[in-house]
């Protein structure tokens, strides 16, 4: 029986060696790498070339949104503070909206800077954001407009990772445990 138990202890550990034994949700062999060409917060146009040499975080979502983004960035910026100095200034968080009619790069601008030097607005029309989400399998929707013109949007609140060469590497989810995020950003950022 022990010898039986050997050989699968040692591919267990050699499995977790494999640099793909992320505590969030790995999906480096399911999700496409890093690919478009949107706005950024300055009005400049913009294509994931500008953002590679960095850990880069992708969230997609909308300046006038109630609670999910708002929640969502601040956590990212509290999780990048739990980070060591070198980790906290090499990773780039990119906001995408959904919401291009009312998210000029102006907007984005005023309302990313809220969180922290590291996040970023981009923005774009309405078909080159619906290319980027379609590779990522993110669904949105617009909700009724009220009286006043307003609407939702409903949207994912999934935060995909990527490495300095712009693949795909995990999925941030609102359930993952702060600490497994915080070891897979470290990760991230010591891979070259």
């Amino acid at each position: 029986m022990h010898r039986g138990l050997l050989p699968v202890l040692v591919s267990l550990w050699l499995a977790g060696c494999d640099g793909r034994d992320w505590r969030t949700n790995d999906v480096s062999e399911i999700m496409p790498p890093l690919d478009f060409n949107l706005v950024d917060e300055n009005g400049e146009q913009v294509s994931e070339d500008a953002f590679l040499g960095k850990p880069t975080l992708l969230y997609f979502g909308y300046t006038h949104c109630p609670d999910i983004c708002p929640t969502t960035l601040a956590e990212l910026a509290s999780i990048t503070r739990q980070l060591d100095e070198k980790a906290r200034d090499d990773i780039q968080i990119l906001f995408v909206s959904v919401d291009p009619s009312r998210d000029t790069p102006k907007i984005m601008k005023r309302y990313t800077n809220a969180f922290g030097p590291q996040f970023v607005g981009l923005t774009g029309d309405k078909a080159d954001i619906d290319s980027l989400t379609n590779q990522y399998r993110i669904t949105y929707k617009y909700d009724e407009k009220d009286e006043n013109g307003n609407y939702d949007v409903t949207h994912s609140s999934a935060v995909f990772a990527f490495d300095r060469q712009g693949n795909a590497q995990f999925v941030i989810r609102d359930a993952d445990p702060r600490q497994d995020v915080v070891s897979d950003l470290d990760r991230l950022s010591e891979s070259g």
